[in-house]
């Protein structure tokens, strides 16, 4: 027997059923998107593990893929047998190539912009899309799992080798960046891609979702420190740039990360400044002009930082002027710009979530 009739033979024994190729395929899309979701809100390198199983379900996908294309490739190639939810599945297929590819070539450092989008942020777009796709895809031949389906000890050492393969893949994916010197060897574990310099013109002005005020007017600026603090106060732009310096690390979630040497005012000095702070106080919330807001525990709020410079430059427009939150080792989403307000609250802020998709839109 030749070698590739070997291998052919070994993969179609190795192959769950194909129910559970159905159901395995829409898990492992789940998953995925939730853990490249969560993964947006980790920035310390003790976060690796969930970028480890990101990346390893992805390859896990493409096997997956495999399997249910060599099945119904003769539905796909004979216009004869194209039924009304065929467009579904090719829809579904392109989202599915989509997101692997571009989550492909962006860990070996291709980094393009489409208009506004880094090749990063269409391999989320593609993500998310393709869930509600396999959804709507699975609903047009709907059968529930079987037991039977899963039960299978080649089924179970299928899918630990599934796993096994996609970290093992995600190792020799480096060892080749590194090797070949790819624009992609000095990613950081989050996928981010390192901007040099110093000050404003050194990495690129991002806005959350629809975030795009205009520029705030110094002068008329004021910040408030309220909530849970026994002397609220305002304080202008000039009041803020108290000579305070720290370096930290922004680690933007559209693949692109920066350390800089940020000036401002500790935001602990801010709420000293406040008064004394009740003692159910919990959270300090930072609001934007947008309406856009984070929260931080208080005990890292007081270590946090409202920035007013960066690099020695005053801070541009784009990147927060007057003043933005810097908290390291959180993502760059958390890093809220044109810092209005500051209080200090019992509870978490569950609408932060909410106001994180709705904030800029009028």
């Amino acid at each position: 027997m030749a070698a590739t009739d070997r291998l052919r033979t070994a993969l179609d024994r190795a192959e769950p059923p194909p129910r559970a190729v159905d159901w395995s395929l829409f898990a492992f899309v789940v998953a995925e998107a939730l853990t490249g979701l969560v993964s947006f809100t980790v920035g310390v390198p003790e976060g690796w593990p969930l970028f480890w199983l990101h990346r390893a379900l992805g390859a896990g996908i493409v096997a997956l893929l495999a399997w249910k294309l060599a099945r119904v490739r003769r539905r796909l190639t004979d216009p004869t047998l194209w039924r009304r939810s065929t467009a579904l599945s090719v829809l579904t297929l392109v989202a599915a190539v989509g997101a692997v590819g571009t989550g492909v070539a962006w860990v070996f450092g291709l980094d393009v912009r489409l208009s506004y989008w880094t090749l990063l942020s269409v391999h989320v777009g593609f993500g998310l899309a393709l869930v509600p796709l396999v959804a709507a895809h699975a609903a047009t031949r709907f059968r529930l799992p079987r037991r039977v389906d899963f039960e299978r000890r080649r089924t179970a050492v299928t899918y630990f080798a599934l796993l096994a393969a996609g970290g093992a893949t995600y190792r020799i994916q480096q060892g080749v960046n590194d090797a070949l010197d790819t624009a992609g060897a000095d990613r950081r574990f989050t996928g981010s891609q390192p901007r040099e310099g110093a000050g404003n013109g050194a990495f690129p002005i991002t806005s959350w979702v629809a975030d795009d005020p205009d520029p705030i007017d110094r002068d008329d600026y004021r910040l408030t420190v309220a909530g849970l603090v026994g002397d609220p106060v305002e304080l202008t732009a000039d009041e803020l740039a108290a000579g305070h310096e720290t370096e930290a690390l922004l680690d933007c979630t559209s693949g692109w990360y920066t350390v800089q040497e940020w000036g401002g005012v500790r935001v602990g000095d801010l709420l000293e400044a406040a008064g004394e702070i009740d003692d159910d106080a919990a959270y300090v919330r930072f609001t934007s002009v947008t309406g856009y807001r984070w929260s931080l525990p208080i005990e890292e709020a007081a270590d946090a930082l409202l920035a007013t410079h960066v690099g020695g430059e005053r801070l541009s427009h784009g990147h927060g002027a007057p003043a933005r939150l810097v908290a390291p080792d959180r993502r760059g989403f958390q890093w809220v710009k044109w810092v209005t307000r500051v209080e200090v609250h019992a509870e978490y802020d569950l609408g932060q979530w909410v106001v994180t998709l709705v904030s800029g839109f009028d």
